[in-house]
């Protein structure tokens, strides 16, 4: 056995032996001849790893992070981003050497990949420290040699050193969790809109977790993996958590990534009436409501809107086109369609109980009225609801005229259907419908669609937090939110008219009873 090995297993075992137990690294990768290197591939590299790490390809591919798929037992839907729809770039499927740069695999490019080749298990994607890239368009490899970021941007970047990267890996961190969840759906910030590269390196004012200067909190400090399992899902949403906190070290069942985790359901210890008053709303607002008071706060704008149906327009010459605002950021794309951006953005609020379910390549839609792409439900006042912050993101995209079904187009891997490379709607929408399974009539159009994002980062210290005026006033952000009554918001007529009734009652009481106490103290003065 080597060294490296007999490391390995003394860990495994402490950590068996003690599961509340958190390790510093105890061991110097780069002094690994098993990782000296050269390497030719990844999957050269993943074999090195699985030397010592004899179970971790084998957990990580029983995670949502390798499948891509997941029954949601909430709901009972197959979901997962193999499926699943959005109103950004729509769909995965058709476009798999593309989008999987952001899998944690090698070589997923259509529906002949191996899953379970252990090899292909891409573990610096996680792991690495920096200097790893894996470019759209290679299907989850990174670049062995000099290439261009993409066809006919001009920038170009050189090989990754594979080896270099392997001596040097590490714990997971905020950076490598971002470079997939920052730049979902085509860029920084786009998706989730508490997601973006301001949290690498945020002040206090912005996440008061993730602060450089102060917890410094990486993902998986509440995001806990065991066996690569990550605890936290948008799709499955812990919406209401009322549990004092889970002790360290204490088996649960728990999501420890809920803010009740570490804070518990009472978390105000203050003023001790002031408290009492704030706890009480722990039972009917999420703590993202008053702890989020806006998102996209970092620099970093989010997409709120996105049009497909002006894709495709070209410039005087004939050639697609992009667009800037004043600012810089992408507002026309001439193969994506426009944009509308958002900063420092106020959330919408409903009731969430955790079930959220979505609209699938095969469900029928009614394109007279915007498209729900995902509904959250909840019911006002319930015990597993609370109120939420989400964003409401808005789109336009492609379906079917008569099979009344949402379409994926064939967007983005270069060939003679890909609408990137020849703005034929027909031909990108024939094939991403082939290559989903989906019924094509060859008629589409284009509907107006709404997909909610939860709101959970970016949490703004106490000081910061909504104060009572921002909800119990009439403009209130909580106007539309059904089933509450908001002191200070709401009011009845009848019940302001009895109530002044009856407060005048009251004075003419106290000033009928003041007039005769004198009347009868002047008649006893006279006797």
């Amino acid at each position: 056995m080597t060294s490296s090995k007999r490391v390995s297993v003394w860990l495994l075992w402490i950590t068996l032996l003690m599961p509340g137990l958190t390790l510093a690294a105890t061991a110097d990768h780069s002094l690994f001849k098993e990782l000296q290197g050269p390497f030719a591939s990844g999957e050269e590299v993943t074999r090195a790893c699985l030397g010592c790490h004899t179970k971790a390809a084998e957990q990580v591919m029983q995670t949502r992070h390798w499948t891509w798929d997941y029954l949601n037992p909430d709901t009972g839907q197959r979901l997962g981003k193999k499926t699943m729809l959005n109103g950004f770039c729509i769909g995965d499927r058709s476009n798999e050497a593309f989008c999987q740069s952001c899998h944690v695999g090698y070589g997923w490019k259509d529906a002949d990949f191996d899953f379970t080749n252990q090899s292909k298990v891409d573990c610096l994607a996680c792991h690495n420290t920096g200097n790893y890239l894996k470019l759209a368009g290679l299907a989850g490899h990174p670049p062995l040699v000099r290439s261009e970021t993409a066809p006919g941007s001009g920038i170009f970047i050189d090989p990754v050193d594979l080896a270099a990267v392997a001596r040097a890996i590490g714990e997971t961190s905020r950076q490598t969790c971002g470079t997939c969840h920052y730049y979902g759906g085509g860029g920084d910030g786009v998706k989730h809109g508490d997601l973006d590269s301001s949290l690498n390196d945020p002040p206090r004012s912005l996440d008061v977790h993730m602060a450089s200067d102060g917890l410094d909190f990486s993902c998986s400090t509440c995001h806990v993996a065991e066996q690569h399992q990550i605890a936290g899902s948008r799709i499955s949403v812990t919406a209401a958590d009322p549990h004092a906190p889970i002790i360290r070290g204490e088996h649960s069942a728990r999501n420890p990534s809920t803010c009740q985790a570490c804070h518990g359901d009472r978390p105000h210890q203050d003023n001790p009436l002031h408290a009492g008053r704030l706890n009480e709303h722990t039972r009917t607002l999420a703590c993202q409501t008053c702890h989020i008071p806006t998102f996209a706060r970092g620099g970093v704008p989010t997409k709120m809107a996105w049009d497909w149906s002006t894709a495709g327009k070209m410039d005087a010459t004939g050639n697609p086109y992009q667009t800037r605002d004043a600012k810089g950021h992408l507002i026309y794309d001439s193969r994506k369609g426009d944009f509308v951006l958002g900063e420092n953005l106020v959330p919408d609020y409903l009731w969430f109980d955790g079930r959220v379910t979505y609209v699938q390549p095969d469900t029928r839609i009614d394109p007279t009225t915007r498209v729900p792409i995902n509904v959250f439900h909840g019911t006002p006042g319930a015990a597993d609801s609370r109120i939420w912050p989400v964003k409401t993101f808005h789109g336009r995209q492609p379906y079917d005229q008569v099979h009344l079904n949402l379409l994926v187009p064939h967007t983005a891997v270069p060939d003679e259907t890909a609408f990137w490379y020849n703005f034929d709607w027909a031909k990108a929408l024939q094939a991403g419908a082939e290559a989903n399974d989906s019924p094509y009539s060859g008629e589409f159009g284009f509907v107006d669609t709404e997909m909610l994002w939860p709101i959970t980062h970016m949490v703004a210290p106490a000081e910061q937090a909504l104060d009572c005026a921002q909800c119990h006033s009439r403009v209130s952000r909580l106007a539309d939110v059904p089933g509450i009554w908001l002191p200070g918001k709401d009011r009845s007529t009848r019940l302001d008219t009895a109530g002044f009734a009856l407060a005048g009652l009251a004075m003419l009481g106290v000033l009928l009873h003041g007039g005769l106490r004198i009347l009868t103290y002047r008649r006893r003065r006279k006797l």
